[in-house]
């Protein structure tokens, strides 16, 4: 069996708690022979319950031929499934006002992103992992429209869990890049959200006990004076107001938030200042950029975009994605599922 654990001490825990929770799995992307290798290899590693969606004949036939082992896994075909009327009215009533038949309903639960979602919202699984053969919008539409945000969670945002080698900022070379993967631009009140629920995803997914959030700007402290700056300093006290107890700070430039002789430096009074080990950007140009400039210069491996903030979890992959981003992905949804979002 391809060895494909972690060597990072954060997912070695995140992989510990995936295998005893022992959460069930959506795979919906099986024309794909990354998802095929991937559920052998979660499967193997004990890590989830995995679910393939598609004709049984032809998942099967495809798994061969890229030499993936599905033998005894659950493969729903959704043109066969038993209980589709009963998903269909279910769905009708999710989406009412918006949608306007039962046959328009089935032909959205035709395409698997939203069968899927389905299964999960109606409990039927416990997550799904997508994106590999498909667009981030084409996958979050059906969760925002059918699963929608967790109680007390005004935003969904996303995230990517970036792991950078030889790198002692962070804990330890591991960062969450927020949001570079979802809200585009964020308003003030929008931006403490995502450094709210990125403290809290730190914290319950990932087993930090202090996250230390930095709202990121071309600015440290006042050092210049323009509207994008004040909306950095003015997510910083909404969000420091709203949740007094947790550590998160701004504005800081990059490096007054991760190195800290700089930090010291230019906000000595801050408890996030060369200490970070969440970053969030002021806009998803800039959390993008960053994290695929990371990826690529410094050899990270960036997991993501993770959504945080949806009431069950469905998580997005890169199209660019490898089977063992997959494995990895699926770990984290598998231990998200068992943590409700308001728990500090």
């Amino acid at each position: 069996m391809l060895d494909v654990r972690p060597s990072h001490p954060v997912m070695e825990r995140v992989w510990d708690r995936a295998i005893a929770a022992q959460k069930r799995i959506i795979l919906p992307e099986t024309e794909d022979e990354r998802t095929l290798i991937a559920a052998d290899l979660i499967t193997k590693n004990k890590l989830a319950v995995v679910t393939l969606l598609g004709n049984p004949d032809k998942v099967r036939e495809k798994a061969k031929a890229c030499g993936a082992d599905i033998d005894g896994l659950n493969i729903i075909d959704p043109k066969n499934f038993s209980r589709i009327d009963e998903y269909a009215q279910k769905f009708l009533e999710i989406r009412k006002g918006k949608v306007k038949s039962i046959e328009e309903v089935m032909a959205l639960l035709d395409n698997y992103l939203y069968f899927g979602a389905m299964v999960v919202k109606l409990g039927d699984a416990d997550g799904m992992v997508a994106g590999a053969s498909n667009t981030t919008a084409d996958v979050l539409r059906p969760a925002f429209q059918l699963i929608k945000t967790a109680p007390g969670i005004g935003l969904a945002s996303a995230y990517f869990a970036m792991f950078i080698p030889n790198c002692s900022y962070g804990e330890k070379g591991f960062f969450i890049y927020a949001d570079a993967g979802g809200v585009p631009d964020p308003s003030a009140e929008e931006l403490a959200e995502i450094a709210i629920t990125s403290c809290l995803t730190m914290k319950n997914i990932f087993g930090i006990e202090e996250p230390r959030c930095a709202m990121l700007s071309y600015s440290t402290k006042g050092s210049a004076s323009h509207p994008l700056i004040d909306k950095v300093e003015k997510a910083a006290k909404i969000a420091k107001e709203k949740r007094p107890d947790l550590l998160i700070d701004g504005e800081l430039q990059g490096d007054a938030a991760i190195v800290p002789e700089i930090g010291k430096k230019k906000a000595p009074d801050s408890p996030v200042a060369g200490r970070a080990n969440i970053l969030v950007f002021p806009d998803l140009n800039s959390g993008n950029i960053a994290y695929k400039l990371t990826e690529r210069l410094a050899g990270a491996e960036a997991y993501g975009p993770l959504m945080q903030g949806l009431d069950k979890p469905v998580n997005d992959l890169s199209r660019g994605c490898k089977p063992t981003d997959i494995v990895n992905v699926a770990a984290i949804v598998a231990v998200k599922a068992e943590i409700p979002y308001g728990t500090a």
